[in-house]
């Protein structure tokens, strides 16, 4: 893609002229939809997550798309939401954004932009709960995906807990947040809380098989 520049995102008017028709630096890149703007060149594109996003990107993701959406709005919107296929990460998503006016100033959209990119400078979450509810979410699939074998004979909601159980007995390298992939724990770990719970074994058709040496 594009080549990374120092942008100050307080200074508006600066991050305008840096970034307008930005999309024409992008390597190996065609916008196809240039063709059809008169001003393509007062726009810029940027991306907010890719094919192999964490959870981290993902939530950002999110809560920019809900502060920019109103922009969308209209027969001449300032900002499209797109998403491009790339060789080296399969597709990238994000927005094309109308930087300048047709008399030169600058959008409200991109102002709104620049906001946004200030407040990440700053720190590096724009929502802790969302953020939060996916790390979780993250990993219980992770527990279920690691007894996908008994999915259907556990009782519902079992991840969750476990997950408390974990929590709860100061297991807590089994719930923090791995990679940005949410918190993982090998299945006979997972075997050994349940059955503190009261929940393993379950009545399933075949014995499960823990392998003491996994994790």
């Amino acid at each position: 893609m594009a080549t990374q520049q120092i942008i100050d995102w307080t200074d508006v008017k600066d991050a305008a002229e840096k970034l307008a028709g930005n999309w024409k630096a992008f390597d190996s890149f065609a916008w196809h939809r240039a063709y059809d703007l008169e001003d393509a060149d007062s726009w810029m594109i940027w991306y907010t997550s890719s094919r192999d996003a964490g959870l981290l990107e993902q939530s950002n993701e999110q809560a920019i798309n809900k502060r920019l959406r109103p922009f969308i709005e209209g027969d001449d919107p300032d900002l499209v939401f797109e998403s491009h296929s790339h060789w080296a990460v399969g597709h990238v998503d994000g927005f094309s954004l109308r930087v300048h006016q047709p008399d030169g100033s600058i959008t409200p959209a991109f102002e709104e932009f620049c906001h946004i990119k200030e407040e990440l400078e700053a720190y590096p979450i724009l929502n802790e709960s969302d953020y939060s509810d996916r790390e979780y979410e993250a990993t219980l699939e992770n527990y279920r995906e690691e007894l996908w074998r008994l999915r259907d004979q556990l009782p519902e909601g079992w991840e969750g807990k476990v997950f408390s159980w974990f929590s709860d007995n100061g297991l807590d390298r089994f719930t923090e947040n791995r990679d940005d992939r949410g918190g993982w724990a090998p299945k006979e770990e997972i075997v050994k809380a349940l059955e503190a719970l009261g929940l393993f074994p379950p009545q399933a058709d075949e014995p499960i098989i823990v392998d003491a040496s996994t994790g």
